[in-house]
């Protein structure tokens, strides 16, 4: 029983990353209210399923999810992040967190092209907690999620595990 109920986090991170992915956008803006279990749950399905999911925060660059000590070189700063982001040619979602405004002409227009990325290149750049000003400039390009899907979630009993 407690397997099953370790596994509902996951479960719930599972879900956030599949509606990230099944977004028409190839920018996402992404309302939390439990942060840090989101990015644990991201980096707990990174690590089991081997996707390519990274970090960027402003105190610590762009990191891999999977492995907590792997950086990508030069990515401390948001706009090489941004350019790396925008040239990698493999699939990959990037969650950036912490953004400040205002951001530089250069970072926006970066961000806008982003979001235009051709529906045959699958890369997600998810806005965690974005400040309300950026969403609204961003406005039709980015898609908004909410991490709670407005349901509440009821434990049930089947076949001796607890599904949600």
């Amino acid at each position: 029983m407690n397997i099953a109920m370790a596994s509902a986090p996951l479960q719930a991170g599972a879900e956030i990353f599949e509606r990230i992915l099944a977004a028409p956008s190839g920018l996402v803006v992404l309302e939390s209210k439990g942060v840090e279990a989101l990015i644990e749950q991201v980096r707990a399905l990174a690590r089991h399923s081997g996707q390519a999911v990274y970090l960027w925060q402003p105190d610590t660059g762009l990191g891999n999810l999977r492995d907590a000590h792997a950086r990508v070189p030069d990515c401390e700063r948001l706009g090489n992040a941004l350019r790396y982001m925008q040239h990698s040619m493999h699939f990959g979602v990037y969650f950036l967190r912490g953004l400040e405004l205002p951001l530089s002409a250069a970072d926006a227009a970066v961000l806008r092209q982003l979001a235009r990325t051709p529906k045959d290149h699958l890369r997600r750049v998810v806005l965690i907690d974005a400040p309300p000003a950026l969403v609204s400039h961003l406005g039709n390009l980015a898609v908004q999620l909410n991490s709670e899907d407005g349901k509440p979630r009821q434990l049930r009993l089947r076949d001796g595990r607890w599904l949600a």
